[in-house]
């Protein structure tokens, strides 16, 4: 089973905590950070494997935002920077992660970290009130 559905399966169990999320988070929370976790990981997995090293996973809720980052150690594979994401080809099997990335996120990077990188994308959070 694709990682991408494994990580859209938690959503469900979110259901009984949405009346104590702001109604316009609701699909942010459930539907968008969900998706971004899971193809920033399965990028992770397939792209930034490393024998003995794992990747990680960093989420965090700022002022308005759900900021998501994931490193890996590989520093020879490096995405493509927001901007220059190319579809791929139409019967081709991958190559559709990034580009589902930047239509779902607000923001997006990859920044180096030694060894490898971090992707970092943020979700806003419709609504927010700042105090």
């Amino acid at each position: 089973m694709r990682l991408s559905r494994l990580a859209a399966r938690p959503h469900r169990d979110l259901d009984h905590h949405r009346p104590h999320l702001p109604r316009s988070w609701s699909r942010a929370v459930t539907g968008t950070v969900p998706a971004v976790v899971a193809e920033l990981a399965a990028n992770a997995v397939t792209h930034g494997r490393v024998p003995g090293r794992d990747f990680e996973l960093r989420l965090s809720l700022g002022p308005g935002t759900v900021r998501i980052e994931v490193s890996d150690t590989h520093s020879a594979s490096r995405p493509p920077e927001p901007g220059d994401v190319r579809p791929p080809r139409p019967l081709a099997e991958t190559g559709r992660g990034l580009l589902l990335v930047d239509a779902l996120a607000d923001r997006w990077e990859v920044l180096d970290r030694v060894p490898g990188k971090t992707v970092r994308a943020e979700v806003d959070l419709p609504g927010w009130i700042s105090v």
